[in-house]
């Protein structure tokens, strides 16, 4: 429930200063409007110090017995804040822009009015709802018994420690933003990585397949990619893929292809498919109307199969490779990636990590095959691997007692995740620690205690993670939110994460410093926080890019849809179609059996989009271009003219990346985006811009060029 807090105060801040802006131009509405808004505005304000002082007493709420009716009363406010945001948004975007192009104001003022009567009247009266609406949610509350949560006794409006309630400093925490971060060595590994090393280098049995089997969070992945990291180069090819709950055996092969063959050969190779795809395009319409839709999709998704199978096989028949297939969920999946991976003449060894023992015993087959169990960390190595990510956390010397790393059953998860909680909490006496961890495990407080007294259950480690999900600061849990719009295993650019932020409304200016020192500053604190960790550093010793822990992302994309803060669509995750309105959508490759997902959705109300893959997943046509304010196609493929023309129609875009995607110049019209702050347009074809960029006066970012062709952006 407190993460209903972090994203809905969020929004609701947006909202406040757009109804203030709307109240203050008073000529853009009819008359008996503004008595509307003005209720409106004073309802939500008291709505949101209400849920600010929710955030420090959420557990006197549960403790009443208000969890579920508090939780579904702060959703109906979540929803009716995103729906004045459309309606403001909206109203602006039918309204505005008539005046300021006449000279003569009175006479301006008759025609304006009579211009604009019918949208103006169409906007009073959604407000006149909106209204309604608002009284009805507080009588609502009344009505059902859901009374306002009392704070624990000696707290006064705090939560007993709990960060939740407490504003973030940025000034106090710039100087960890700005300070160099080292990787570390994995903690635990060393006997596995002996172990494993001479069945990875081993001759005797020229193919293999290694099984890394054990719970999440338990460290095979850090294992799986130790190996492939070290003996890498060993083979004339190397892959790694992520799995987990999809079975889009097209997506997983097409990118270990992508991964083994050079650039300019897929490149040619695409572009040879499109000059036959444009031969034989009579000939296949023909064809399509001889079948039938069903037969058509699965004959050209067997033929696009066929097709990669016999890529690889040129590839790997006379040369060694290695390939790295994380996290598999089913052994049918596994069984069918590997009868698609070709034997080779040399060295073949593939690295399967899995958390089902029924993956490996399914489909061992061959002599080579390995099994490898990973068990929790020891004693030892749990408090040496708590007290390395404590430091790296800038952790201060303050004494914290040793059932907090034994409470996390060896763990490698749960023991950073945990340390980062310890180390951003250096106020909590050792008595407040003692009773975190009984107040996680009460059916087993004596066993934790004395450490180690079991194992941690799926479930005990997702309570783990969840508490110190729940601890953070609530502008930065909502900027974590965001995290869940980028597929499992993707490595994230902090520039691209840190700007979309701002985009959105989550970031303002704080003590002196500039919304982007308050977005660097949020984002070292999740480093901290080891929510996200990092994975590539520039030359100055800052963080280039992160990723998050594949347990970590699975309770933060489950949090994001039950609150309808994002939607994702194919992907990694099996989740159901949200019955609601679509505010921010995540379109991630998928299957043919999930491609129609979007037909089914409410997408009208969608602010911000972000794609990867295939832009032909795209109904535009059931989008309200005038409300978008992020638009992220990075890397996608299939970009038209017409897209383009699109874009230009979203009048209140704030953030557009058109990076890595077949963009070959941006039309005049690209003018009219008088809200844009950031364009990214790097690695296009675009080698110049149009003059009327010069209009965008708020443009903060250009990003253009090609560093890996030396190729720069001509600017007006």
């Amino acid at each position: 429930m407190a993460l209903v807090v972090g994203a809905s105060a969020a929004t609701m801040k947006s909202v406040m200063g757009k109804l203030g802006s709307l109240l203050a131009q008073e000529y853009t509405l009819i008359r008996g409007v503004n008595g509307d808004l003005q209720y409106i505005n004073d309802e939500l304000a008291t709505m949101q110090s209400f849920l600010r002082d929710l955030g420090g007493i959420l557990d006197g709420a549960r403790a009443k017995g208000h969890a579920h009716r508090m939780n579904d009363w702060m959703k109906q406010i979540r929803d009716i804040t995103y729906d004045i945001e459309d309606c403001i948004d909206d109203s602006g975007h039918r309204l505005h822009g008539l005046r300021s192009d006449m000279c003569c104001y009175f006479f301006a003022n008759s025609v304006y009015e009579v211009l604009t009567w019918w949208p103006r009247r169409d906007v009073a009266a959604k407000i006149s709802v909106l209204k309604m609406r608002a009284q009805q949610i507080g009588e609502r509350r009344e009505r059902y018994g859901v009374s306002n949560p009392e704070a624990p006794a000696g707290t006064e409006g705090s939560n007993s420690g709990h960060t939740t309630s407490v504003g973030f400093d940025a000034a106090d925490n710039q100087d960890a933003s700005l300070q160099l971060v080292a990787m570390k060595d994995p903690v635990g590994v060393d006997e596995h990585m002996k172990e494993l090393e001479e069945w990875l280098t081993n001759d005797k049995n020229s193919s293999g397949v290694l099984y890394v089997v054990g719970f999440g969070g338990v460290g095979k992945t850090t294992i799986a990619t130790a190996l492939y990291q070290k003996f890498g180069d060993r083979f004339d090819h190397r892959a790694m893929v992520t799995v987990s709950q999809s079975s889009d055996i097209n997506a997983v092969l097409t990118n270990i292809k992508n991964q083994v063959m050079p650039q300019s050969s897929v490149q040619a190779q695409q572009g040879a498919e499109g000059v036959l795809g444009r031969l034989k395009q009579g000939a296949s319409a023909f064809a399509a109307k001889c079948c039938s839709a069903g037969t058509s999709k699965e004959t050209r998704g067997e033929t696009k199969l066929d097709q990669i199978k016999e890529d690889l096989k040129k590839h790997f028949d006379n040369n060694s490779y290695l390939v790295l297939v994380d996290d598999v969920w089913s052994a049918a999946t596994w069984d069918q990636i590997r009868k698609s991976l070709p034997p080779s003449k040399q060295h073949r060894r593939i690295i399967v990590t899995t958390r089902f023992q029924a993956v490996a015993k399914t489909c061992r087959g061959e002599e080579g095959d390995r099994t490898c169990k990973v068990l929790p960390l020891g004693v030892e190595e749990s408090e040496k691997l708590f007290k390395q990510a404590f430091l790296e956390s800038k952790g201060s010397d303050n004494k914290v007692p040793e059932e907090v790393w034994k409470m996390c059953g060896g763990l490698p998860l749960a023991i950073v995740i945990m340390a980062g909680h310890v180390a951003c909490n250096p106020n909590k006496s050792e008595g407040e620690w003692l009773k975190v961890c009984k107040s996680l495990f009460p059916e087993s407080a004596k066993d934790h205690g004395k450490y180690g007294g079991k194992d941690l259950t799926q479930e005990e480690l997702g309570r783990i993670v969840s508490h110190c999900y729940n601890d953070m600061p609530v502008d930065i849990k909502t900027c974590s939110l965001y995290l869940s719009i980028f597929p499992k295993g993707q490595r994230i650019s902090s520039k691209r994460l840190t700007r979309r932020w701002i985009a959105e409304g989550f970031v303002a200016e704080k003590q002196g410093l500039s919304v982007e020192d308050v977005a660097d500053t949020y984002f070292s604190h999740l480093i901290r926080r080891k929510i996200i960790r990092p994975v590539e550093h520039g030359s100055n010793g800052k963080v280039k890019k992160c990723i998050v822990h594949d347990m970590v992302l699975e309770h933060i994309v489950a949090k994001a849809s039950e609150e309808n803060f994002i939607t994702v669509i194919g992907g990694n995750w099996l989740m159901q179609l949200p019955s609601s309105k679509v505010r921010r959508l995540s379109l991630q490759e998928s299957d043919s059996k999930r491609a129609n997902d979007t037909e089914k959705m409410n997408l009208f109300h969608v602010r911000s989009l972000t794609m990867f893959g295939s832009l032909n997943q795209l109904p535009s046509h059931s989008f309200k271009f005038g409300i978008v304010q992020v638009l992220d196609l990075e890397g996608c493929i299939g970009f038209k003219a017409h897209h383009t023309e699109e874009i230009c129609k979203m009048l209140l875009l704030k953030y557009l990346s058109l990076r890595r995607t077949d963009t070959k110049q941006l039309p005049k019209a690209i003018g009219k985006l008088q809200n844009l702050e950031t364009l990214d347009i790097r690695e296009t074809n675009v080698v110049e811009l149009p003059k009327t960029v010069c209009l965008l006066e708020r443009l903060v970012n250009i990003l253009g060029g090609d560093k890996r062709t030396r190729r720069a952006l001509k600017l007006p």
